[in-house]
């Protein structure tokens, strides 16, 4: 089974388990569903960065921690989803815990490990299940200011709902982090990669040089204020390509996370045959360079 089939299955596990409880709104309270099973979730009074949250067992009784070094709703809820990814995906329990059974995790996609991965993406479909999100998300133009529509809509962080975005949307779409000069991670829409010949961006590949978001990564105080830009660009800057299309270039600096948030858009791309559309590609290159922190 493939890993890129796994993740999917762990999404579509989530918005199963929200079927059977009858839950069809946004947003979605990941402490309501744990506490539905008997499990106590409490805060992790921590100020060291690292582990985001730990599942607990002890005999048949199951309890969260989560962390709060990082002041964000959005990265708490979707620790405590995270853990629930473990309580309910079948196997985890087997293979998570350790002789103390006791669990960390880093949640957010900064591990590779499979069983993490697919915690994540339960998490991602338990707080943003396909159906209210895709009914929310309407025809609204893409963008960053529809980004943070649903981020408030489910109370969920900025970086995390712009990748649910990009994998929900049919406009072009793509979601770019990066820490000054290099780029750390892009997710794409699937309108956006009907680029002909499109490059695929990989971890560590550099930041544009002369764009918006270039700018802002050169200056730390922008990046800690939250500063934010708007500009037209050529597709062609960033992802090469035959075709070269023009994109609304938005990007925002993430606070004391270090990192900028770069939002790609287009709603008049239409969908083309020719495009990127190596799934093994596009699993090995989940693996090595999709690695979002949903900590805003």
């Amino acid at each position: 089974m493939s890993l890129l089939f796994k993740l999917k299955m762990a999404r579509q596990s989530a918005e199963k388990l929200l079927r059977d409880e009858g839950i069809a709104e946004l947003p979605v309270d990941p402490f309501a569903i744990a506490a539905s099973r008997g499990i106590v979730v409490q805060p992790k009074p921590d100020t060291a960065d690292g582990v985001s949250g730990m599942l607990v067992r002890h005999g048949n009784s199951f309890g969260i921690l989560y962390a709060t070094y990082i002041q964000s709703e959005g990265f708490q809820r979707f620790s405590v989803a995270h853990e629930l990814g473990h309580y309910f995906l079948e196997g985890h329990s087997d293979a998570v815990f350790g002789a103390d059974g006791v669990h960390s995790s880093s949640a957010g996609f900064t591990s590779n490990n499979s069983f993490e991965m697919e915690a994540d993406h339960f998490a991602s479909g338990l707080l943003m299940p396909s159906i209210p999100f895709k009914r929310a998300l309407g025809r609204r133009d893409p963008g960053l200011e529809t980004i943070e529509f649903m981020a408030d809509l489910c109370r969920t962080s900025l970086t995390a709902t712009a990748i649910r975005c990009a994998e929900l949307s049919d406009d072009a779409l793509a979601i770019v982090i990066s820490t000054g000069p290099v780029i750390d991670y892009c997710f794409l829409s699937e309108a956006m990669k009907s680029l002909p010949k499109l490059n695929w961006i990989r971890k560590g590949t550099p930041v544009p040089a002369g764009s918006a978001t270039f700018a802002i990564n050169r200056d730390p105080a922008r990046v800690l204020a939250g500063d934010g830009v708007t500009e037209e660009v050529n597709s062609a800057d960033w992802f090469g390509g035959t075709q070269p299309v023009t994109l609304t270039e938005e990007v925002v600096g993430l606070g004391r996370y270090g990192k900028t948030l770069t939002v790609l858009s287009s709603r008049s791309l239409a969908l083309v045959e020719e495009g990127y559309d190596d799934e093994g590609q596009e699993e090995r290159d989940l693996v090595e360079s999709y690695t979002p922190k949903f900590r805003r």
